[in-house]
């Protein structure tokens, strides 16, 4: 096996360590990946970083593609002698992983990347913050099993910066928030406290939010390639076109992601109920255990909004969120049952043949 040490920058330890040592009897190296491409991926590797492709066995084994590698996977490599290429053989047992389902009628679920410490949610408020799409985003980050921290981006292009803060806070609710330009290196060092060595972390948020350009201030430097800005509206545009993982020196290690136009919901509840503590704060009061705080009587969170208190639009998103988990549930239950069907379908044929080619009826 390589020599691991050049690997603990990326966030290498004795728990990876221990999870690699079976592979390693088969001569397979560590690896993390950085980069993932449609038909291959970048690993750095304690030897360099190598192009490799994916196992036959490992692409079959998958067949869900939701645990195929992504962006902070840690990996078992072959990596043959001369001009052979190198290949995952096994993804190691994950930590965690950020997953979005996919948003046309099938149950397919994407992971985004893995093994993330902190989910930084960026929202640039430039223009009015967009609450719906926050809540959501906040739901996915806690469904990771990470800790999210919203990072509000473009405050110099804000006309309230403040007031955009507190209309962000009345969502976020017990999530850190830190206000930054992009543009501004010592704006953005207050992510870094969220980046130690030896720890991960993913930037999610729409297109345009300024993600590759806090990397940029983070690094001191134009690592990442950013837009120019539209004469329009004088905000940058677009550019970051796969998620790439990059080490701060002296921290830990960053993902920058392209902007996601959606991001559905995989059928975590968890996450809809870190995501609205207030609501669920107040559910317990209802009469009814089971209450959907719809039309049943003494519902407590609709009680909520009648006075005041309770924001009606955010009950409103929370019920949008929790159709969404019941579809997406839904849907898994049917391809699960449709996969039953098919190696049914499948053990048939096998037995078929076998009694066929043995003469037994």
């Amino acid at each position: 096996m390589n020599d691991t040490h050049g690997l603990s920058e990326l966030g290498w330890s004795p728990h990876w360590q221990g999870l690699i040592a079976l592979h390693a009897a088969a001569g397979r190296i560590a690896g993390r990946v950085i980069r993932g491409d449609r038909t291959s991926s970048l690993v750095a590797t304690a030897n360099g970083i190598v192009r490799a492709g994916t196992t036959a066995r490992l692409l079959k084994a998958d067949e869900s593609h939701a645990a195929l590698p992504v962006v902070g996977d840690w990996v078992a490599l072959s990596v043959p002698d001369g001009d052979g290429a190198a290949l995952i053989e096994a993804v190691l047992a994950r930590r965690n992983a950020i997953v979005r389902s996919d948003a046309g009628r099938t149950a397919e679920v994407q992971a985004l990347a893995a093994n993330v410490d902190t989910v930084f949610v960026v929202h640039p408020i430039a223009d009015e913050p967009n609450l719906r799409r926050l809540e959501r985003e906040l739901s996915v980050a806690w469904s990771s099993g990470a800790t999210p921290v919203v990072v509000l981006t473009k405050s110099d292009l804000s006309a309230d910066a403040e007031a955009a803060r507190e209309a962000v806070a009345s969502v976020a609710i017990g999530v850190e928030i830190l206000t930054v330009n992009g543009l501004d290196g010592a704006s953005v060092g207050g992510l870094l406290e969220h980046v130690a060595a030896g720890r991960t972390a993913i930037l999610l948020g729409p297109s345009g939010a300024g993600k590759s350009t806090l990397i940029n201030a983070l690094l001191g430097e134009q690592r990442q390639a950013t837009g120019g800005i539209r004469e329009a509206d004088g905000r940058g545009r677009h550019t970051t076109v796969a998620r790439e993982l990059v080490a701060i020196p002296g921290h830990g290690v960053i993902i920058d992601t392209p902007g996601l136009r959606a991001i559905g919901l995989t059928g975590d509840e968890d996450g809809i109920a870190l995501a609205f503590p207030d609501i669920e704060a107040l559910a317990p009061s209802c009469r009814f255990r089971d209450c959907r705080h719809g039309d049943e009587p003494d519902c407590a969170v609709r009680a909520a909004v009648e006075a005041g208190e309770l924001d009606p639009e955010r009950l409103a998103s929370w019920h949008k969120l929790q159709r969404e988990l019941q579809v997406a549930a839904v849907k898994t239950d049917a391809r699960a049952r449709a996969e039953e069907h098919r190696k049914g379908r499948i053990m048939g044929r096998v037995i078929k043949d076998y009694h066929k080619k043995s003469g037994r009826p």
